[in-house]
């Protein structure tokens, strides 16, 4: 609906479009004050003809982002860091065993937190990638999943979701001994810009009833899981299945890890940030990767 205003004899045209903003004088102060909603009575029924910004849709672009000039919040729907990836089996000569992978831990989360941002600002936004996995062998380390975070020129750090540490095996030998099989560590959320957590959006949306992310409830964060498994089997020749990767998120909308493969078969990698499985013996497969860490988010007006 357009709005108009008399200039000087005139009428002319407002635009409503994000980014206009309209000001009534107080003639108290003698200051310009700046207009939220306005709204015009329509037989008998007060109808909105102007809202100052109007909550954005979801996005998951990253880089750096510029926020809206008349947003003051940003929604992020879910956020994660990157799985860690699972180690691969291991084969032996004359060890009296085999031995098989863990599985990689998950990344930091966080689901339907809002915070504070500076319009204008550039935004810094990074999502972690998943760590590898790898083909195994006695001596072997998977790769640690990448940090997910935002960062603004203004507000500085939101918050840093480490991701899910790789599984990794150390000490074996062709001929033995069996090599030790160890987890890596679950990624952590740590949170360091201003949370809002009440509040309405000039717009209408009361900010408790955000519960849309996977853990489906209003303002939180957590550490990632450790993934599972990996270990030896008695006798040469034996078979044995990699570990399970660490689960991202937690809740109803928990993400499963990348499962562990069986001996001389395959496993499946995370996702979502997820921990890869790890690989099996005998034969030797190999681990598999975490999942990439991901952002979705919202830029948003608070009154």
């Amino acid at each position: 609906m357009p709005i108009y205003v008399k200039d000087g004899g005139t009428w002319r045209e407002i635009s409503s479009s994000a980014g206009t903003q309209l000001y009534v004088r107080d003639s108290t102060s003698f200051t310009n004050k700046t207009i939220i909603n306005a709204y015009v009575k329509d037989g008998g029924t007060w109808r909105t003809v102007f809202t100052l910004f109007d909550t954005t849709g979801y996005q998951t672009t990253t880089g750096s982002v510029s926020v809206p000039a008349n947003a003051n919040a940003i929604h992020v729907q879910y956020a994660v860091g990157g799985g860690g990836g699972g180690v691969g089996g291991a084969q032996y000569d004359k060890a009296g065993g085999e031995s098989a992978g863990g599985g990689g831990s998950s990344g930091g989360y966080v689901s339907d937190k809002v915070f504070t941002v500076t319009g204008g600002e550039t935004l810094t936004i990074t999502a972690g990638a998943g760590g590898a996995g790898t083909g195994g062998g006695y001596n072997s380390t998977a790769t640690t999943g990448g940090t997910t975070s935002i960062s603004g020129s203004s507000s500085g750090s939101l918050f840093s979701l480490t991701g899910g540490g790789g599984s990794y095996a150390s000490g074996g030998g062709v001929q033995g001994p069996l090599r030790g099989n160890y987890l890596g560590a679950a990624g952590t959320a740590t949170i360091s810009g201003t949370v809002l957590t009440t509040g309405t959006t000039v717009d209408g949306l009361n900010i408790t009833t955000f519960n849309s992310g996977p853990v489906g409830t209003f303002n939180s964060n957590g550490s990632g899981n450790q993934g599972s498994g990996g270990g030896n089997c008695g006798g040469d020749n034996c078979q044995i299945a990699g570990g399970t990767g660490g689960s991202s998120y937690s809740g109803p909308g928990a993400v499963s890890g990348g499962t562990g493969a069986p001996a001389g078969g395959s496993g499946s990698a995370g996702t979502r940030g997820s921990g890869g499985g790890g690989g099996g013996a005998e034969p030797q497969s190999a681990g598999t990767a975490g999942g990439d860490g991901e952002l979705n988010y919202r830029f948003m007006r608070m009154t």
